[in-house]
């Protein structure tokens, strides 16, 4: 499809992650003036200084349909491919932000301009979104949300090789510091090891799940949770007790889990561990944490987009999305939100990121079944409160 192509070849990397990218302006450049050529009321704003969102509208009223992506991409440092380059090889196209994802703006910006095509008469709002900022701290979708961004219902085009993907993770970071006492090598009556002491933590840590739940108490279909130690750093030289040791942990949490209660059972564990080995303190710092969430399987958004699918003679496959989407901060807002995207999450971020241009196809044109669903017939998708 021409729109991932040329999307691919304009260079949008996130400049937190990777120094010098070139953030969202130039993709926000790019697609202004065509959505105003096909009806669309346009509002940019800056969330941060060169830190771009795009919010177009058209139609008015109720029933409001959002889309939504992110412009931004990871870094390309990492690439085995030409990342600005978009080729073409079997049937799929190559290129950074080519599954997560350009080929999912691709997807809305294809069904809008169908949807503009045709004139009317429609009966309420077709909404896009797209955002700044996801790939590292959702800047974005913070600042639409906070100024008043609504809508009935909205769809994430996230990458799910074309499944609806009602539920997702959520995640936790948190901190572990261990400060012992630092000395000579020889002088182990002085010095106290903080590395080995946030061994200790480690091993505690593989006795005791801390509530996390997996087996027979794992989501249908998120799976379990799941705990991972992401850095660990500390000490100076072979000859030196380290006085200092840093430990990253990151927990995948399902949408029903309190991120506090796991923070809670945290500190008991480190507390624990202070005590059946004294001289090394131990301290938590709580990080970023992004909620889960869930949508009802009975929620018209759900229905709708699964009506769409198999209109296309397409599946309507119900999975589930083990990272955090964008999708959960909508629902946090009271706002029924999926993802439902071409590309595999599986292809993202990868040193020869692809994604099959059927699917990119396929998305654009189930996204228009639906569009014309609510606006031509205007099918409820919210339920009343």
């Amino acid at each position: 499809m021409a729109w991932t192509r040329t999307l691919v070849a304009v260079p949008s990397v996130n400049p937190s992650l990777e120094p010098g990218g070139d953030g969202e302006g130039p993709a926000a450049d790019l697609i202004t003036p065509y959505l105003r050529s096909w009806g669309f009321i346009v509002d940019r704003s800056e969330p941060e200084p060169g830190r771009v969102n795009l919010v177009a509208r058209r139609g008015k009223g109720s029933p409001v349909l959002g889309l939504c992506g992110h412009l931004d991409t990871v870094g390309v440092a990492t690439m085995s491919i030409s990342p600005f380059l978009p080729e073409v090889r079997g049937g799929r196209l190559f290129g950074r932000g080519s599954a997560d994802m350009k080929s999912g703006l691709a997807s809305i910006l294809a069904a809008a301009a169908a949807v503009a095509r045709d004139g009317g008469p429609h009966h309420g709002t077709l909404v896009l979104a797209f955002t700044a900022d996801e790939e590292h701290a959702s800047l974005g979708l913070r600042h639409l949300l906070d100024t008043g961004f609504t809508a009935d219902a909205v769809i994430v085009t996230e990458p799910t090789s074309l499944a609806l993907t009602p539920a997702n993770k959520g995640f936790l970071w948190a901190t572990v510091r261990a400060r012992g006492r630092a000395s000579h090598g020889s002088r182990p009556d002085v010095g106290r090891d903080a590395i080995r002491q946030m061994g200790r933590v480690l091993a505690a840590l593989d006795v005791d799940d801390l509530g996390l739940r997996s087996g027979d108490a794992a989501h249908p279909l998120l799976g379990p949770e799941s705990l991972h130690a992401g850095t660990i750093r500390g000490g100076e030289a072979p000859s030196i007790y380290p006085e200092h040791c840093l430990l990253e942990l990151e927990f995948r949490l399902l949408p029903d889990t309190e991120p506090a209660a796991i923070l809670r059972r945290l500190t008991g564990l480190l507390e624990r561990v202070e005590a059946e080995h004294p001289g090394v303190s131990l301290h938590l710092d709580p990080g970023m944490q992004r909620p889960g969430a869930e949508l009802s399987a009975e929620a018209a958004l759900v229905r709708l987009l699964g009506e769409a699918l198999e209109d296309e003679g397409l599946p309507a496959r119900v999975e589930g999305m083990t990272a955090w989407v964008e999708s959960s901060w909508f629902m946090e807002a009271g706002i029924p939100s999926l993802c439902f995207g071409p590309g595999s999450i599986g292809d993202a971020h990868t040193a020869d990121e692809s994604v099959p241009l059927v699917e990119v196809r396929q998305a654009a044109s189930v996204l228009e079944r639906l569009a014309r669903r609510v606006l031509d017939a205007g099918a409820v998708l919210k339920a009343p409160s």
